[in-house]
């Protein structure tokens, strides 16, 4: 088998003709590359030379990908930016670098925020970084260290985890709400209160009817269906506090909020559900020692 140095001029003329093909310019290439663009013309033809076929169609003012260079530039693009994980990840593991931690905006929002400063207090060193989304990251593709994920661990086989809370959710109103409509003395009578509901886009999320029949309140004596919807969890909150209506209520998104007085419990039922929330962070990669920290320092609040 031909070795890769008899192959190709160098490794950076991948890197070059990487650049060339993702952006159908020799001049935007070598303006991202700090190269002119006759350095460019002058590596991908090399490349070619060595390879025995054309990458690409030259047009005016705009190259394109020829077939065969389709299809080298997929592998070539896979292969540097598997590279380019491993080559950050080993970096990142020992300058000690940013954390990065990915949880749901409402996480971010209700859970971590409140506790931003108390983390900076007690690990000044460590420079966190949190990654919202509105659905569940892939952290091992995208090179993340740590996330926030309900469920249980065999949801995750390629992850270990670290319990985080337990699933617990009551029904929760703003203190406007609550001073003009005043709060439900029954289950049955809530279902007559203006009810927000979360519509979760990706993730699961307990909903109104889970909860009524947790309570042991059956569908055909209340209409759980009527109320505002809004698939944010994030805005549904914020709808509560403006005093919009009576929402469910995660125990530990919520409980800042409960203690500060700017959300009131609405019944004394809460529906426990037997899933908790936990830290994960995948397998087949070592954690820096900054991100240990982290990790321990998250569990630590549990």
């Amino acid at each position: 088998m031909r070795s890769l140095r008899h192959l190709l001029p160098s490794a950076g003329s991948l890197i070059v003709f990487e650049a060339a093909g993702r952006l159908s310019s020799f001049t935007a290439a070598g303006r991202e590359l700090g190269m002119t663009q006759a350095a460019v013309s002058y590596a991908v033809r090399g490349l070619e030379e060595k390879l025995g076929a054309k990458l690409f169609q030259r047009r005016h003012r705009q190259v394109c990908l020829t077939e065969a260079g389709e299809r080298f530039h997929a592998d070539v693009s896979l292969g540097l930016s598997h590279i380019r994980k491993s080559a950050e990840d080993l970096r990142q593991q020992a300058t000690g670098g940013h954390v990065t931690l990915a949880a749901s905006t409402a996480f971010g929002s209700f859970w971590m925020m409140p506790r931003l400063q108390q983390f900076r207090d007690e690990l000044p060193g460590v420079d966190l970084r949190i990654q919202t989304a509105d659905r569940d990251l892939d952290i091992i593709a995208e090179g993340i260290p740590l996330a926030v994920r309900g469920g249980e661990p065999l949801d995750w086989p390629d992850y270990n985890s670290l319990p985080l809370a337990d699933e617990e959710i009551f029904p929760v109103a703003g203190a406007s709400y609550v001073a003009k409509f005043g709060l439900p003395q029954t289950v049955k009578e809530l279902a007559s209160h203006r009810l927000i509901h979360l519509e979760e886009p990706f993730r699961e999320a307990a909903s109104w009817e889970e909860w009524f029949q947790s309570a042991g309140a059956s569908l055909s004596e209340v209409d759980a269906g009527r109320g505002l919807r809004i698939n944010d969890y994030a805005l549904v909150i914020q709808a509560v506090m403006e005093g919009q209506g009576i929402a469910l209520g995660w125990r530990h998104l919520a409980e800042r909020l409960l203690a500060s007085g700017l959300l009131v419990s609405a019944t004394s039922h809460v529906m426990r559900t037997g899933t908790r929330f936990h830290i994960i962070w995948p397998k087949n990669r070592e954690l820096s020692d900054n991100a240990r920290k982290v990790r321990d320092w998250l569990a630590a609040q549990a």
